[in-house]
Protein backbone atom coordinates (compact mmCIF):
# COMPACT_ATOMS: atom_id res chain seq x y z
CA UNK A 1 0.00 0.00 0.00
CA UNK A 2 1.03 3.84 -0.52
CA UNK A 3 2.24 4.20 2.86
CA UNK A 4 2.29 1.28 6.37
CA UNK A 5 -0.51 3.23 8.30
CA UNK A 6 -2.58 2.97 4.82
CA UNK A 7 -4.25 -0.14 5.34
CA UNK A 8 -7.06 -1.84 6.31
CA UNK A 9 -8.43 -1.57 9.80
CA UNK A 10 -6.53 1.60 10.12
CA UNK A 11 -8.01 4.75 11.72
CA UNK A 12 -8.63 8.32 9.99
CA UNK A 13 -9.51 11.24 10.86
CA UNK A 14 -9.74 14.04 8.66
CA UNK A 15 -10.82 17.48 9.55
CA UNK A 16 -12.97 19.60 6.99
CA UNK A 17 -14.00 15.98 6.08
CA UNK A 18 -17.31 16.87 4.84
CA UNK A 19 -16.06 18.43 1.07
CA UNK A 20 -13.65 18.72 -1.22
CA UNK A 21 -10.37 17.53 -0.84
CA UNK A 22 -11.37 15.88 2.79
CA UNK A 23 -14.22 14.08 1.39
CA UNK A 24 -12.28 12.65 -1.27
CA UNK A 25 -9.91 11.38 1.22
CA UNK A 26 -12.13 9.80 3.35
CA UNK A 27 -13.76 7.69 0.42
CA UNK A 28 -10.24 6.75 -0.63
CA UNK A 29 -9.37 5.89 2.66
CA UNK A 30 -13.12 3.71 3.45
CA UNK A 31 -12.46 2.32 -0.04
CA UNK A 32 -8.83 0.61 1.07
CA UNK A 33 -10.56 -0.63 4.21
CA UNK A 34 -9.99 1.97 6.68
CA UNK A 35 -12.14 2.98 9.41
CA UNK A 36 -12.75 7.06 8.93
CA UNK A 37 -14.00 9.47 11.29
CA UNK A 38 -14.90 13.20 9.21
CA UNK A 39 -15.01 16.28 11.68
CA UNK A 40 -16.30 19.02 9.95
CA UNK A 41 -19.22 22.06 11.11
CA UNK A 42 -23.10 21.57 9.42
CA UNK A 43 -24.96 18.38 10.95
CA UNK A 44 -26.72 17.91 7.47
CA UNK A 45 -23.21 18.09 5.52
CA UNK A 46 -21.58 15.56 7.42
CA UNK A 47 -23.70 13.35 7.10
CA UNK A 48 -24.70 13.52 3.53
CA UNK A 49 -21.24 12.84 3.43
CA UNK A 50 -21.09 10.27 5.72
CA UNK A 51 -23.61 8.45 3.48
CA UNK A 52 -21.29 8.81 0.59
CA UNK A 53 -18.35 7.37 2.38
CA UNK A 54 -20.61 4.50 4.11
CA UNK A 55 -20.52 3.29 0.00
CA UNK A 56 -16.85 3.10 0.17
CA UNK A 57 -16.60 1.24 3.25
CA UNK A 58 -15.88 -2.72 3.91
CA UNK A 59 -17.99 -2.80 6.56
CA UNK A 60 -20.69 0.31 5.71
CA UNK A 61 -21.68 2.24 8.54
CA UNK A 62 -19.62 0.29 11.59
CA UNK A 63 -16.34 1.52 10.07
CA UNK A 64 -17.47 5.70 9.09
CA UNK A 65 -17.99 8.25 12.22
CA UNK A 66 -19.18 11.98 11.45
CA UNK A 67 -18.57 14.52 14.17
CA UNK A 68 -19.51 17.96 14.34
CA UNK A 69 -16.36 20.02 15.67
CA UNK A 70 -14.83 23.07 15.81
CA UNK A 71 -11.44 23.01 14.96
CA UNK A 72 -10.60 26.28 16.99
CA UNK A 73 -11.56 25.27 19.86
CA UNK A 74 -9.60 22.79 22.57
CA UNK A 75 -12.93 21.83 23.65
CA UNK A 76 -14.34 20.18 20.66
CA UNK A 77 -10.87 18.72 19.39
CA UNK A 78 -10.79 17.09 23.16
CA UNK A 79 -14.00 15.24 22.52
CA UNK A 80 -13.47 14.63 18.75
CA UNK A 81 -10.09 12.30 20.23
CA UNK A 82 -11.69 10.55 22.77
CA UNK A 83 -14.94 9.66 21.07
CA UNK A 84 -12.69 8.15 17.80
CA UNK A 85 -10.48 6.83 20.72
CA UNK A 86 -13.83 5.39 22.39
CA UNK A 87 -15.00 4.28 19.07
CA UNK A 88 -12.29 2.87 16.87
CA UNK A 89 -9.60 2.60 19.60
CA UNK A 90 -6.68 3.83 17.82
CA UNK A 91 -5.51 6.60 15.24
CA UNK A 92 -3.37 5.91 12.66
CA UNK A 93 -3.90 8.44 10.51
CA UNK A 94 -4.46 12.43 10.98
CA UNK A 95 -5.52 14.99 8.13
CA UNK A 96 -5.44 18.37 9.22
CA UNK A 97 -7.50 19.54 6.18
CA UNK A 98 -10.16 22.11 6.95
CA UNK A 99 -9.76 25.53 6.14
CA UNK A 100 -11.76 28.81 5.77
CA UNK A 101 -11.28 31.74 2.75
CA UNK A 102 -13.23 34.78 3.66
CA UNK A 103 -12.29 37.70 2.12
CA UNK A 104 -9.80 40.18 3.78
CA UNK A 105 -7.48 43.20 3.96
CA UNK A 106 -3.86 44.32 5.14
CA UNK A 107 -4.80 47.27 7.18
CA UNK A 108 -8.67 46.11 8.00
CA UNK A 109 -9.48 43.51 11.10
CA UNK A 110 -12.02 42.06 9.51
CA UNK A 111 -12.26 38.20 9.15
CA UNK A 112 -8.56 38.40 10.12
CA UNK A 113 -8.75 36.45 13.83
CA UNK A 114 -11.27 33.73 12.14
CA UNK A 115 -8.75 32.83 9.69
CA UNK A 116 -5.81 32.74 11.56
CA UNK A 117 -8.27 30.68 14.44
CA UNK A 118 -9.19 27.63 11.88
CA UNK A 119 -6.24 27.82 9.36
CA UNK A 120 -3.42 27.91 11.45
CA UNK A 121 -4.20 27.42 15.13
CA UNK A 122 -6.58 24.50 14.01
CA UNK A 123 -3.68 22.35 12.47
CA UNK A 124 -1.76 23.31 15.64
CA UNK A 125 -4.41 22.26 17.95
CA UNK A 126 -5.30 19.04 16.03
CA UNK A 127 -1.93 17.97 15.91
CA UNK A 128 -1.15 18.63 19.36
CA UNK A 129 -4.23 16.81 20.21
CA UNK A 130 -4.04 13.71 18.27
CA UNK A 131 -0.20 13.24 17.42
CA UNK A 132 1.25 12.48 21.02
CA UNK A 133 -1.31 9.61 20.83
CA UNK A 134 -0.09 8.26 17.68
CA UNK A 135 3.40 8.10 18.82
CA UNK A 136 2.54 6.34 21.98
CA UNK A 137 0.57 3.74 19.94
CA UNK A 138 3.98 2.68 18.48
CA UNK A 139 2.62 2.02 15.47
CA UNK A 140 3.39 3.58 11.99
CA UNK A 141 1.47 6.55 11.55
CA UNK A 142 0.96 9.66 9.15
CA UNK A 143 -0.21 13.25 9.37
CA UNK A 144 -1.41 15.00 6.10
CA UNK A 145 -1.43 19.05 6.74
CA UNK A 146 -3.34 21.11 3.42
CA UNK A 147 -1.35 23.89 3.06
CA UNK A 148 -1.33 26.71 -0.17
CA UNK A 149 0.93 27.90 -2.72
CA UNK A 150 -0.07 30.95 -1.05
CA UNK A 151 1.10 30.56 2.04
CA UNK A 152 4.85 29.85 -0.21
CA UNK A 153 4.62 32.78 -2.60
CA UNK A 154 1.63 34.73 -1.04
CA UNK A 155 0.51 36.53 -3.59
CA UNK A 156 -1.39 39.67 -2.95
CA UNK A 157 -5.28 39.50 -2.56
CA UNK A 158 -6.26 37.74 0.72
CA UNK A 159 -3.44 38.42 2.99
CA UNK A 160 -5.26 36.64 6.03
CA UNK A 161 -5.14 33.35 4.24
CA UNK A 162 -1.32 33.69 3.33
CA UNK A 163 -0.37 34.27 6.70
CA UNK A 164 -1.95 31.53 7.65
CA UNK A 165 -0.92 28.96 5.18
CA UNK A 166 2.52 30.20 5.37
CA UNK A 167 2.72 29.54 8.87
CA UNK A 168 0.90 26.49 8.27
CA UNK A 169 4.09 25.33 6.48
CA UNK A 170 6.67 26.45 8.71
CA UNK A 171 4.67 24.39 11.56
CA UNK A 172 4.52 21.25 9.42
CA UNK A 173 8.26 21.31 8.83
CA UNK A 174 8.88 21.80 12.68
CA UNK A 175 6.33 19.09 13.07
CA UNK A 176 8.31 16.17 10.70
CA UNK A 177 11.84 17.56 11.65
CA UNK A 178 10.68 17.02 15.56
CA UNK A 179 9.08 13.44 14.21
CA UNK A 180 11.88 11.76 12.40
CA UNK A 181 14.22 12.64 15.17
CA UNK A 182 11.81 11.07 17.91
CA UNK A 183 13.31 7.93 18.91
CA UNK A 184 11.36 4.33 17.65
CA UNK A 185 8.82 6.95 16.35
CA UNK A 186 7.45 5.64 12.96
CA UNK A 187 5.19 8.66 12.16
CA UNK A 188 6.06 10.67 8.99
CA UNK A 189 4.51 14.10 8.54
CA UNK A 190 3.75 15.88 4.98
CA UNK A 191 2.39 19.05 3.49
CA UNK A 192 -0.22 18.91 0.83
CA UNK A 193 -0.17 21.88 -1.42
CA UNK A 194 -2.47 21.43 -4.01
CA UNK A 195 -3.13 23.31 -7.17
CA UNK A 196 -6.50 24.97 -8.60
CA UNK A 197 -8.90 22.41 -6.88
CA UNK A 198 -12.23 22.63 -7.99
CA UNK A 199 -13.84 22.61 -3.91
CA UNK A 200 -16.12 24.52 -2.02
CA UNK A 201 -13.21 26.75 -0.99
CA UNK A 202 -12.52 27.60 -4.39
CA UNK A 203 -16.05 27.43 -6.40
CA UNK A 204 -17.20 31.07 -5.65
CA UNK A 205 -20.26 31.11 -7.63
CA UNK A 206 -18.78 28.75 -10.39
CA UNK A 207 -21.32 25.83 -11.42
CA UNK A 208 -18.98 24.02 -13.16
CA UNK A 209 -15.79 22.93 -13.28
CA UNK A 210 -13.20 24.87 -14.92
CA UNK A 211 -10.79 23.00 -17.14
CA UNK A 212 -7.70 24.51 -15.42
CA UNK A 213 -9.24 22.76 -12.12
CA UNK A 214 -8.34 19.72 -10.81
CA UNK A 215 -10.74 17.55 -9.51
CA UNK A 216 -10.68 16.45 -5.05
CA UNK A 217 -9.86 13.16 -6.94
CA UNK A 218 -7.32 13.91 -8.60
CA UNK A 219 -5.40 15.61 -5.81
CA UNK A 220 -6.29 13.01 -3.58
CA UNK A 221 -4.72 10.18 -6.02
CA UNK A 222 -1.53 12.73 -6.80
CA UNK A 223 -1.45 13.24 -2.69
CA UNK A 224 -1.10 9.13 -2.54
CA UNK A 225 1.36 8.61 -5.35
CA UNK A 226 3.79 11.40 -3.75
CA UNK A 227 3.87 10.05 -0.45
CA UNK A 228 4.57 6.54 -1.72
CA UNK A 229 7.58 8.20 -3.10
CA UNK A 230 8.38 9.73 -0.17
CA UNK A 231 7.93 13.19 -0.72
CA UNK A 232 7.35 15.80 2.28
CA UNK A 233 6.36 18.72 -0.06
CA UNK A 234 3.55 16.95 -2.14
CA UNK A 235 3.12 20.11 -4.72
CA UNK A 236 0.24 19.50 -7.03
CA UNK A 237 -0.14 20.48 -10.80
CA UNK A 238 -3.43 21.41 -12.05
CA UNK A 239 -4.22 21.55 -16.12
CA UNK A 240 -3.46 25.00 -15.92
CA UNK A 241 -0.39 25.07 -14.12
CA UNK A 242 2.62 22.47 -14.24
CA UNK A 243 5.30 21.68 -11.88
CA UNK A 244 8.59 23.56 -13.86
CA UNK A 245 5.82 26.50 -13.33
CA UNK A 246 5.20 26.56 -9.79
CA UNK A 247 8.91 25.75 -9.15
CA UNK A 248 9.80 28.99 -11.13
CA UNK A 249 7.26 30.96 -9.09
CA UNK A 250 8.85 29.82 -5.59
CA UNK A 251 12.07 30.14 -6.62
CA UNK A 252 11.56 33.89 -7.79
CA UNK A 253 9.75 34.47 -4.44
CA UNK A 254 12.44 33.33 -2.65
CA UNK A 255 14.79 35.71 -4.54
CA UNK A 256 13.20 38.75 -3.42
CA UNK A 257 15.28 38.08 -0.67
CA UNK A 258 18.72 37.05 -1.86
CA UNK A 259 18.44 39.53 -4.54
CA UNK A 260 17.55 42.27 -2.27
CA UNK A 261 14.16 43.04 -4.60
CA UNK A 262 11.04 44.75 -3.35
CA UNK A 263 8.45 42.34 -1.85
CA UNK A 264 6.52 40.61 -4.42
CA UNK A 265 8.28 42.20 -7.10
CA UNK A 266 6.47 39.16 -9.27
CA UNK A 267 3.55 41.70 -9.17
CA UNK A 268 5.94 45.18 -9.31
CA UNK A 269 5.69 46.54 -12.56
CA UNK A 270 9.49 47.33 -13.09
CA UNK A 271 10.26 43.41 -12.27
CA UNK A 272 7.53 41.89 -14.66
CA UNK A 273 9.60 41.52 -17.64
CA UNK A 274 12.56 39.78 -15.49
CA UNK A 275 9.80 37.48 -13.90
CA UNK A 276 8.75 36.75 -17.07
CA UNK A 277 12.42 35.86 -18.64
CA UNK A 278 13.03 34.02 -15.51
CA UNK A 279 10.02 31.89 -15.61
CA UNK A 280 11.00 30.88 -19.34
CA UNK A 281 14.92 29.95 -17.92
CA UNK A 282 16.34 33.12 -18.85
Amino acid sequence: MFHPALKPGSVAVITGGAAGIGLAAAKRFASIGMRVCIADLGAQKLAAAADEIVQHASAGAEDVLALEADISRDADLATLRNTVLGRFGAVDVLMSNAGIQPATKVLDSVNWQQVIEVNLWGVIRSTQAFVPGMIEQGQPGLVIITGSKQGITTPPGNPAYNVSKAGVKVFSELLQHQLRNTPDCAISAHLLIPGFVFTELAVQDRKDKPAAAWTSEQTIDFMLSRIEAGDFYILCPDNDVPRALDERRILWAAGDIVENRPPLSRWHADYSGAFEAFVRGK
